[in-house]
């Protein structure tokens, strides 16, 4: 009988989490020696606890031969990508990061309309209602400022009608 998904997420208790990173230490170390042993692979783990405690393992004695031939592989490969970046042209690149950006902007748009909220958490609910807190402002802000500025012309608009009439206003628009 299988076991149930467990939600990633940090485990807040101290003990049960240095309990779940030692089990799973030892579960990653078993897999690395059985891939290694079944697939005759070249294997380097390297974990750190969060009190730094380094724990790693490799097939051959030394891993600084493995980190090593990572680099080189690491860097060859950097170069391959570049070069086929480049003769493929930057457009496909742009193409796809402008694509995900369009997609961030439609999910914030419908956010912002009140729609897709079911998938938010508490934390980006408060920075969604912040933000309409302070777009709010800047609108009423502007609002108000143009409504001064259609009084005062109109204050204008009346006050050059009767001195145009001669006329002396009794009273004025506030």
């Amino acid at each position: 009988m299988g076991r149930g998904k467990v939600e990633l997420k940090r485990i807040e208790n101290k003990i049960n989490r240095q309990v779940t990173f030692s089990k799973r230490r030892s579960g990653l170390l078993k897999k690395a020696h059985e891939i290694s042993v079944l697939c005759d692979a070249d294997v380097g783990l390297i974990i750190f606890s969060a009190k730094g405690k380094l724990f790693e393992y490799s097939t051959t004695s030394c891993m600084e031969r493995i980190l090593e031939r990572y680099e080189r592989y690491s860097y060859a490969e950097r170069q391959l990508v570049a070069a086929d970046i480049d003769s493929q042209g930057r457009w496909t690149l742009e193409h796809v990061k402008l694509k995900a950006r369009l997609e961030v902007l439609e999910r914030n748009q419908r956010h912002f309309m009140g729609e897709d909220l079911d998938t938010l958490s508490v934390k980006e609910l408060q920075s969604l209602e912040h933000q309409l807190d302070s777009a709010l402002k800047h609108i009423r802000s502007r609002k108000n400022q143009l409504m001064n500025e259609s009084i005062s012309e109109l204050q204008k608009k009346v006050r050059s009608q009767f001195l145009h009439q001669g006329k002396k206003p009794t009273y004025y628009i506030v």
